[in-house]
């Protein structure tokens, strides 16, 4: 009886370890701003298997709760406007990243 006390006590040290094991990310946000402001409706970030998208209103945009890491930004345009792409764009934990004012070309 002793042994499956200990047992079961072992278990559950086990779990609570593994719980607080981990250290919990604290997200950021990428935002900018897309001229001429009626040029384009959405914005994605792609890294990996993550993509993340919001709609672009009034030529603004911020995508929130984005995980630390390295992006590639999308502006989807509306013709005559070409779509836009920008590699590289770093999110660091608790902070926004902002890609500032992107022209988009015809």
């Amino acid at each position: 009886m002793k042994t499956k006390k200990i047992a079961g006590l072992a278990a559950i040290l086990a779990m609570a370890f593994a719980l607080f094991s981990f250290t919990a990310f604290k997200n950021g946000s990428i935002k900018g701003t897309v001229s001429p402001s009626a040029s384009a409706t959405s914005v994605y970030v792609v890294s990996g298997m993550d993509t993340m998208r919001t709609n672009i209103q009034n030529g603004g945009f911020e995508i929130g709760e984005v995980k630390p890491g390295t992006y590639k930004l999308v502006i989807e345009a509306i013709a005559p406007y070409k779509n836009f792409q920008k590699e590289g764009v770093v999110v660091n934990e608790k902070k926004a990243t902002d890609v500032g004012e992107i022209a988009l070309q015809q």
